[in-house]
């Protein structure tokens, strides 16, 4: 393979995800551009608000350079690296040690002293949506089946509307479809089959769309990108913001499996940590990176021409405009770049401060959205358990166990020191426990995550910080130890909705738990049951007889 050629990628199949090695710019102060090292620039140093980047494993086979390959992010490396060390995560994730507590502390696995803590104390954790979504691309080997429907709504009424059934109905050049097949993609996913033929027309067309992470959709944009690329053209043709540098990452190693059979193309990282002289222009094709560092290779530092990118795409929309500074750097970005450029934005959510984002960075678009979810819970068996303190509710969870066979369950809580008390509690009766809170690396919690998917654990205690995104699915209960609220305090009846759906699924019955104690607990009960116009029964956890009856 030529010098300039991508290094050869990770086969899926082999490594159970994705993990490669890509072309980086690396500029120094000299008349030409080094290209010392095929790998990833190094990633930024950590600030103490956010985890380490993940750290691959030892055995991942290096890239062909002389230089060691720096941290990478993926799927596969992620996962495995961690994996040894996942039994010593979970076991500090369980042993959550507090100073204050009005009851007698009890030892935790580690014989570390664990109190009660009441869910007043201000230790909850807030979820991180760029974490949340990095997570999951970590502990996924597969496409997520979603039978969500896809409304589409486009730019011009009359033209016809197209979808496709496979890859080859697109046309698409050999060695992308090469690539496309080596991933492991025998047909399109919903979301492909309509956002495909949109993204490749021509003339080119502009495209909002709403998709689930796990639905296929960096492979969708980035099949878009390697197709307009002309590799004869030795400058920048498409741009790609990801909020982060780990989801950089992320993205840039499905842009070299997918491309591993288009050895001219190359890659660039505008990355935080991968220095560039003023002036001196980058060559590669693609550049992606986070919103500030890619503004200044834009416009301070001059090395990307903004005005010859044929692509531009904007992935986590909905991350980006919850980081300080983010969405403004992007429309900065957008507005330096010619009029027929194509414009793809991707969300998870459409929510109505996303979608005043992606109509002002994205004129005249085609918008693909997730029809939304028949807020249907008639095959989960929702009931509560009147408490009258947190002792209560642990003796409420043991009474249940030993009456009924629970395979798999998750548990919420509101703070990370009850999880803690509840974990320690939970182990000390025999139970095999995981628990995820917000002090844990990303890599850390995907390695649990990952245990409990493979059933080594059967309960899964989190926090907020887990309470919406996460896909795991093969759970038959749900207990809410803390009824979810918003910053106010009011119902929080979404996440309550995103909680209990993670039992329930695909027809089956599912069985969700709610603990209440308190006059301000039941108030949110009762909007949780007008919002959703359904009646929660009671269950009296003291009533043997009763808890066997609800899982027949």
């Amino acid at each position: 393979m030529a010098e300039d050629s991508w290094a050869q990628a990770v086969d899926l199949q082999e490594s159970g995800g994705i993990s490669a090695s890509v072309k980086s710019l690396s500029l120094r102060p000299a008349k030409e551009i080094p290209r010392a090292s095929s790998s990833p620039p190094p990633p930024p140093p950590p600030s103490s608000s956010s985890p380490p980047p993940p750290q691959p494993p030892s055995s991942s086979p290096p890239p062909p350079s002389s230089s060691p390959p720096p941290p990478q992010p993926s799927p596969s490396s992620s996962t495995s690296s961690v994996k040894s060390a996942s039994t010593a995560a979970t076991a500090a994730a369980v042993s959550v040690s507090t100073t204050a507590g009005t009851e007698s502390a009890v030892p935790d696995v580690n014989g570390s002293e664990v109190k009660p803590q009441s869910t007043t104390e201000d230790d909850e954790d807030k979820a991180d949506s760029a974490e949340v979504s990095l997570l999951n691309k970590m502990i996924r080997t597969n496409l997520l089946v979603t039978e969500q429907d896809v409304e589409v709504k486009q730019r011009d009424p009359n033209s016809p509307l197209y979808s496709v059934k496979s890859f080859q109905e697109l046309y698409l050049k050999s060695n992308l479809l090469q690539g496309v097949h080596k991933m492991g993609f025998n047909r399109p996913s919903r979301i492909q089959e309509s956002a495909l033929p949109m993204m490749l027309a021509d003339p080119p067309q502009n495209l909002i769309a709403q998709s689930q992470s796990g639905t296929g959709k960096t492979a969708a944009f980035v099949l878009a990108m390697l197709s307009r690329i002309n590799p004869d053209l030795n400058y920048p043709q498409c741009l790609c913001v990801s909020p982060t540098y780990e989801l950089a990452l992320q993205t840039g190693s499905v842009i070299t499996q997918m491309g591993q059979f288009c050895p001219e193309i190359r890659l660039a990282y505008a990355v935080r940590g991968n220095r560039v002289e003023r002036g001196v222009r980058c060559e590669d094709h693609i550049v992606i990176g986070t919103p500030g560092t890619l503004l200044d290779w834009c416009s301070k530092l001059r090395v990307v021409d903004p005005r010859r990118v044929r692509v531009f795409v904007l992935d986590e929309a909905d991350v980006m405009i919850a980081t300080q500074g983010h969405k403004e750097q992007s429309i900065r970005i957008q507005r330096m770049l010619p009029p027929d450029c194509q414009m793809l934005l991707f969300s998870a959510t459409f929510e109505d401060s996303v979608w005043a984002f992606a109509t002002k960075v994205v004129p005249e678009p085609n918008v693909i959205r997730l029809r939304r979810d028949e807020e249907t819970l008639d095959n989960i068996r929702q009931l509560y358990i009147a408490c009258d303190a947190q002792e209560d509710k642990f003796h409420a969870i043991s009474n249940i166990y030993g009456a009924i066979t629970i395979a798999q369950a998750m548990i919420f809580c509101h703070t990370r020191r009850t999880a803690g008390w509840l974990a320690a509690r939970l182990t000390q009766e025999g139970h095999r426990v995981a628990m995820l809170s917000g002090e844990l690396a990303v890599e850390q919690r995907a390695a649990i995550l990952q245990r409990f998917k493979e059933g080594k654990e059967k309960v899964l205690i989190t926090t907020n910080v887990c309470a919406r995104g996460i896909d795991v699915a093969q759970v038959t209960a749900v207990i809410n130890f803390d009824l979810p609220v918003d910053r106010e305090g009011r119902a929080d009846c979404e996440t309550y909705l995103h909680r209990i759906g993670r039992t329930g699924r695909f027809g089956k019955r599912g069985l969700a738990i709610n603990m209440v104690d308190g006059d301000h607990s039941r108030r949110i009960l009762r909007d949780i049951e007008t919002h959703f116009n359904q009646k929660i029964h009671k269950l009296d956890a003291h009533d043997i007889d009763e808890i066997e009856r609800i899982s027949r």
